[in-house]
């Protein structure tokens, strides 16, 4: 007996492939725009829909998981991070969440590690010179960064990403300490001879290069606030490449306008694009700050694998199952 396809909406456009094996599969509606969908197409996707396929740019809270419709049994989340619904809603009104959570893990940490040396080494002000015109020729004393090799990484939470951080860290002869809920197991402790530190304010004092790594939760919030960013040495840089409330975007600007600290490179931001602040805006023009443009899990193979992963929790759920990546809390620190 033919069953009836599934509606799926998708609230952006995925890899062609992705779409394709999806149309195949169900009845799909897409996004043609690939622009995140208004509130008023959000409340009407969650009416009609089976199964949602959202993204990090989609707003699912719980007012609007309160208008969905009697259908909607499955948000297919199409990334790892599941901070832009609330999931506790979700769950109960009867509908699964899952995310799609592995596939970043080496496209991060590579991206991770290219940010450390690109502050270090002065790369983005660097690649500006030559087509600026500001060139004059080889001198002793310009344009001087930093060795990364011999100084300390601290990473804040231990994970999937942190460890792949901590391995590629080695190779470059960094010391890698870390802060997380509970310590790491003895083999990767040893793996990465990696230093835990149970208090996050004593290892901060230390560390010459910070690196976050943690979820964004309601205890993470600010977690670097102006206070904790105060405890790191005027030399140290930090990276954020996790979710942009962990930080107090504020404070680390003040701290880098007053060479409190040596720099800084973020991936992500605790508000919109139009909302970036001017002033972060002024000290990257003055080589202070990396601006990056959410682009660390940006690969092909990284998008294609978070598809497939998509495909197959939802054919889980469709078969009666439970989807190998059902989310059923929001991870802490």
């Amino acid at each position: 007996m033919n069953r009836e396809k599934p509606l799926v909406i998708l609230t952006r456009r995925l890899p062609e492939g992705i779409e394709t094996r999806m149309n195949e599969l169900f009845n799909l509606e897409r996004n043609l725009s690939d622009e995140p969908l208004s509130r008023e197409a959000m409340v009407s996707a969650v009416q009609r829909a089976r199964i949602l396929v959202s993204t990090i740019t989609d707003k699912i809270d719980a007012e609007l998981i309160a208008q969905a419709g009697p259908n909607l049994k499955l948000i297919a989340q199409f990334g790892n991070g599941t901070d832009n619904i609330d999931v506790s809603a979700a769950m109960k009104r009867g509908i699964t969440v899952t995310n799609t959570p592995g596939v970043l893990t080496e496209d991060m940490a590579d991206f991770t590690m290219a940010l450390i040396v690109a502050v270090a080494r002065r790369f983005v002000e660097g690649v500006r010179v030559i087509p600026e015109g500001k060139w004059t020729g080889w001198s002793p004393s310009w344009m001087l960064g930093h060795r990364i090799h011999g100084k300390r990484l601290g990473i804040i939470g231990m994970g999937r990403i942190g460890l792949a951080v901590a391995r590629r860290a080695r190779a470059f002869g960094l010391q890698v300490h870390y802060h997380n809920r509970r310590p790491a197991p003895k083999r990767i402790e040893e793996e990465v001879q990696a230093t835990y530190w149970d208090s996050l304010d004593r290892m901060l004092t230390r560390m010459d290069i910070l690196s976050i790594h943690c979820p964004h939760t309601p205890a993470t919030f600010h977690l670097m606030s102006e206070r904790r960013l105060k405890l790191l040495k005027p030399e140290a840089i930090l990276i954020n490449t996790a979710r942009g409330e962990i930080v107090d975007t504020g404070a680390l600007a003040g701290m880098l306008e007053a060479d409190q600290l040596a720099g800084a490179a973020l991936d992500v931001y605790e508000h919109n694009v139009a909302e970036i602040e001017e002033r972060l805006i002024r000290l990257a023009n003055h080589g202070k700050l990396a601006l990056m443009p959410h682009m660390g899990s940006s690969t092909v193979e990284s998008r294609n694998e978070m598809g497939e992963k998509v495909i197959i929790n939802i054919k889980t759920f469709i078969d009666g199952h439970t989807p190998p990546d059902r989310v059923i809390a929001l991870p802490g620190l």
